[in-house]
């Protein structure tokens, strides 16, 4: 039996339902005889008004971002454009991940919860062009997709999370909320919903049925 006292569940895009761009990062770091983890350690930087920042609130345009975050990081000592970052974004949809989508969808409401650019082909994930259509397909799963592009605000900031819950029309504790990021989870968390940091597919699906008492495999 289902767990009746949630009503929603919620999921970030990036390193859940697909594998995790920082190991594309961390590849091209490589490729590019860079410091590992430099990408990331550029975007903590300065993280409520740096390139990325005002990107994923559709401050900049992708040109503008391009500039920008090849200006941060020569600051920083190396030659990075922005544009080659957007590409390595969104990496394998993990089909795991999204058969339990579907099944949390059956029983549950369901929303994305992204923090996403103006680069992608209509729904702002940065995708190529041949796995664009499959990403719209998962998209299409989902009862609402919130997006930090479109709302001006993104996350950890607690007013994307309440948004969430407004447009759900639920409270905090009826929902559970998957993230590959402790940042992104912490005021989720404050919030009162139940979380689940997503570390590998087997160990995050686990946890979420423990949760709702539901099989997802």
């Amino acid at each position: 039996m289902a767990n009746r006292s949630i009503r929603a569940v919620l999921w970030d895009f990036g390193g859940v339902l697909t594998d995790s761009p920082f190991e594309a990062f961390r590849d091209y770091e490589r490729a590019s005889g860079l410091p590992l983890d430099f990408i990331r350690m550029l975007n903590a930087r300065n993280p409520d008004s740096n390139a990325w920042a005002r990107f994923e609130r559709s401050e900049i345009s992708l040109d503008e971002f391009d500039a920008d975050f090849a200006a941060e990081a020569a600051a920083a000592g190396h030659s990075v454009r922005g544009r080659e970052v957007v590409r390595l974004l969104y990496g394998r949809i993990r089909p795991e991940m999204v058969e339990a989508l579907r099944r949390c969808g059956q029983v549950y409401r369901t929303a994305c919860l992204t923090n996403n650019v103006n680069a992608g082909s209509g729904h702002g994930l940065p995708t190529s062009d041949e796995h664009a259509e499959e990403v719209a397909r998962v998209l299409a799963l989902f009862d609402h997709v919130i997006e930090s592009r479109k709302v001006g605000v993104r996350k950890p900031d607690p007013a994307f999370y309440r948004l969430a819950l407004e447009t759900l029309q639920i409270e905090p504790q009826q929902a559970v909320y998957l993230d590959d990021l402790g940042i992104n989870l912490k005021p989720a968390r404050a919030l009162g919903m139940h979380t689940i940091k997503v570390e590998s597919s087997a160990q995050a699906l686990a946890a979420l049925q423990d949760v709702l008492d539901l099989p997802l495999a």
